[in-house]
């Protein structure tokens, strides 16, 4: 009868362990999901800095040109009196 038992016990003892090895596979993987999705996480992240750096890198060279444009625009300004006074109708 202790013999039945002691088997029993053993049983017992090999499935509650084999439950915890389970458990545990079941967490590493999980903390590899977690990792990868870091990693992607972050590498999104790095892209859209790149990409908003980019953006601002365009952003100044267009109002840049734009400055420029305005200033050349109203640098032909100064001429337009002379060509209304010699303007005959």
């Amino acid at each position: 009868m202790l013999k039945a038992i002691n088997t029993k016990l053993l049983i017992s003892i090999l499935a509650a362990l084999a439950v915890i090895a389970g458990l545990l596979v079941r967490l590493e993987q999980a903390n590899e999901r977690a990792a990868a999705a870091e990693a992607k996480v972050a590498q999104v992240l790095q892209e859209e800095q790149r990409q908003a750096e980019e953006q601002k890198k365009q952003e100044a060279e267009f109002r840049r040109q734009l400055a420029e444009a305005q200033k050349k625009s109203h640098s032909f300004a100064g001429n337009e009196s002379k060509t209304w006074q010699t303007y005959v109708p």
